[in-house]
């Protein structure tokens, strides 16, 4: 992790509380991007010492990310609302999808100011994927924006991703509520690929380390990841028609050829799932 090197976009003024660490800007520092402050990279090695652990649950998600969305373009899938997409780093989903499929179109939402910023950046000139600087968390909101992009026709079959973000929402802000409001405006049925952070594989030493790292985390971030195990998952995304090959560890969901599967796929700590939304 090198990471002295610092090219941040400028958000506006008084946009970004540069003392805070943000968990968009520690995942774009755990895969090695630019666009994170001295305070996220501090937190994250902090925490990844706390609890003896290191990028490669970043590097897992993304690769699910890739993998998911070359699965959703092979299904048909054309159309791409990710919700909660981060900071833009290598491998984005309009790359991925538009590497296949030049027409595919894609609609980011986040509300962190630096991702935002630099996704503006990063996507001027391209008519086909913009960014909403919008809460996944106020579902109505981003899909009154998402719609008047022009981009997504949710009467049509829609790729949804919740990659990385989930295990941020508290059971009190109604996680299923806002999975199935999502699912249920796409009229046209379609695909959603989830990813999620839990500790159903810990053991008791572990889990105490994790204990310590989560704590460290939450102190600084102000955010506190909630776990969550396959049970747990099932019932989120119930109604929902889980493909093959389930609920599994990120390594094990449809690796691709030459990828390299770890002997304990547990130890990325992240689940992964893709489901489809069915038409109505």
């Amino acid at each position: 992790m090198a990471a002295d090197r610092h090219d941040t976009p400028t958000p506006p003024p008084g946009a970004v509380d540069m003392s805070v660490p943000n968990p968009a800007r520690i995942y774009d520092y755990l895969l090695g991007g630019a666009h994170n402050f001295a305070v996220d990279r501090e937190t994250a090695d902090r925490v990844m010492a706390a609890g003896r652990v290191g990028p490669k649950i970043a590097w897992a998600n993304r690769s699910f990310l890739r993998r998911s969305v070359r699965y959703m373009i092979a299904e048909g899938i054309d159309q791409f609302l990710d919700l909660g997409s981060g900071i833009p780093t290598a491998g984005n989903v309009h790359e991925i999808a538009q590497a296949t499929n030049p027409a595919a179109r894609v609609v980011y939402v986040d509300s962190d100011p630096v991702a935002v910023t630099h996704a503006r950046q990063l996507l001027a000139g391209n008519d086909n994927a913009t960014i909403l600087d919008a809460d996944l968390r106020d579902t109505d909101a981003v899909l009154r924006a998402a719609d008047a992009t022009g981009l997504v026709d949710l009467s049509r079959p829609v790729g949804i991703l919740l990659v990385a973000v989930f295990h941020f929402i508290p059971d009190s802000a109604d996680p299923a509520g806002i999975l199935h409001r999502y699912c249920d405006v796409a009229r046209g049925g379609g695909l959603l690929a989830l990813s999620h952070y839990t500790d159903e594989a810990y053991t008791a030493e572990k889990r105490e380390r994790s204990r310590i790292g989560v704590q460290e985390y939450q102190q600084r971030t102000r955010t506190a990841p909630v776990p969550r195990n396959g049970d747990q998952l099932n019932e989120l995304l119930a109604g929902l028609d889980v493909v093959e090959p389930g609920i599994v560890w990120a390594p094990e969901w449809r690796p691709d050829p030459g990828d390299e599967v770890p002997d304990d796929p547990s130890e990325t700590e992240i689940r992964a799932m893709v489901a489809r939304i069915p038409a109505h």
